[in-house]
């Protein structure tokens, strides 16, 4: 099954679908904007603006003292028109459905930017996993795909830990999906522990891309990340990975935080001891030696290069106007609102979007899958090296239209992105 909508033609003034709240809306701003530099028409921004496929289920979940409590669980299918759609799955109290179609459609627009072949999906349970025991996690994981069931699958949708969810909670997907199937289906998802299909050098796969496009976007200023010092706002799978690596590189880390809080010091943290004490005590808070900060004022510490790898919308227009980074590289999705993005692009911060900078993951998840396939695996080395030339091949695609267009890197890479799935949606045509 395919789509299309008419031709694109500069003359027809572009559609301006109605925007909702804060993640979506700055997703429906950055495709506008998108669209208005590709001149596309009114039918096509609509196509590309709407989600292909929705899944809302009912997960109940019996509870270890017999109680039984229902959940709402997503599956937003953004976009399949160059491939079987790629997104995680998030546990979160705070998911709706908005906020999953807003990731999903950054999903879309991630994969292509990279060149990898698949559309934009991503799928989401209202639950906080912290209140809830390992056991009735796995009965709400094992629930939840049991109703998302037939829209996924290695051709048609592939699943990878998001906030919230980790390799184990992969491993009851896959498990789940393959036990109804009669055999074991490890390409359904990715991010899995390597004993089950999982591939080396994807826990960091996507940290390892927020360095990879640091460097890269320092280097075109002439600075190393040796140079530098850094904070990093998140200290969950890619703000921990991210701040050792960046420590690793030689950068000056002074000041990392977590949901709890966080800790700085002005000349530099001692990563591997922060992250035994993440370890020991589950936060970076309490730090020995070093002094509390707020995530708030972690952004506006005078730093070169900021990391904001924690949730959505933390650089809006305000806190965007006390940032003192000469370089933001976005580890998380959706990091800076469109009113943020305009104030950095005007005192004149370089932004790497998140639909580059953190493309790390889904790039190894691409290579699990097609490890996966073909039931044969590649070597760490191997992994990391196509990893990296992947990033930085994207990054000089990226920045070269942004220097040649005049343009900020996020909407560089948004017209890049866009324009592929745009094309692969125009070649296909519309049925019927």
């Amino acid at each position: 099954m395919s789509d299309d909508a008419s031709p694109p033609s500069a003359a027809l003034p572009a559609a301006t679908p109605a925007l909702s709240s804060a993640p979506l809306a700055t997703a429906q701003q950055q495709l506008a904007r998108a669209v208005e530099i590709l001149g596309y028409d009114a039918g096509l921004h609509e196509v590309l603006a709407t989600p292909r496929r929705e899944l809302r289920v009912a997960v109940p979940l019996r509870r270890d003292d017999g109680r039984v409590q229902v959940f709402t669980g997503y599956r937003v299918q953004h976009n399949i028109s160059r491939g079987p759609g790629k997104g995680g799955l998030r546990y979160a109290p705070g998911v709706d459905v908005d906020e999953v179609r807003a990731l999903a459609m950054w999903m879309t627009w991630k994969c292509a930017v990279v060149d990898v072949p698949y559309g934009g999906a991503k799928g989401g349970v209202t639950i906080d996993p912290h209140a809830h025991s390992a056991s009735e996690l796995e009965r709400v994981t094992r629930r939840y795909t049991s109703e998302i069931m037939p829209i996924i699958g290695p051709e048609r949708d592939i699943m990878a830990p998001d906030i919230g969810t980790d390799e184990r909670t992969m491993a009851w997907v896959m498990d789940t999906y393959s036990v109804n199937h009669g055999f074991t289906i490890p390409a359904v998802t990715t991010g899995k522990p390597l004993a089950v299909g999982g591939s080396l050098g994807r826990p960091t796969a996507t940290s390892q891309g927020v360095v990879h496009t640091a460097r890269a976007a320092l280097r075109a200023d002439g600075v190393e990340l040796s140079e530098v010092s850094a904070a990093v706002q998140g200290f969950g799978k890619v703000g921990s990975h991210a701040a050792r690596l960046l420590h690793e590189a030689g950068t000056r880390v002074v000041a990392v935080s977590d949901e709890h809080g966080g800790v700085r010091r002005d000349d530099g943290l001692d990563v591997p001891a922060l992250l035994d004490h993440v370890q020991r005590t589950g936060s970076v808070t309490g730090l020995p030696d070093a002094d509390p900060v707020t995530n708030a004022d972690l952004l506006a510490l005078d730093v070169d290069l900021l990391v904001p790898a924690a949730v959505e919308g933390v650089l809006d227009g305000e806190t965007a106007a006390r940032v003192k980074a000469r370089w933001v590289v976005e580890g998380a999705n959706g990091p800076t609102t469109g009113e943020g993005d305009r104030v950095l692009a005007e005192r004149g911060v370089v932004v790497v979007p998140d639909i580059l900078a953190n493309a790390g993951g889904v790039v190894v998840s691409y290579f699990e899958w097609v490890q996966a396939n073909q039931a044969y695996w590649w070597t760490e080395g191997e992994i990391a090296e196509r990893l990296e030339q992947r990033m930085l091949a994207s990054h000089a695609s990226v920045a070269a239209l942004a220097h040649a267009e005049s343009v900020t890197l996020r909407e560089a890479a948004m017209t890049i992105g866009v324009r592929r799935v745009a094309e692969a949606h125009l070649i296909r045509g519309l049925y019927p």
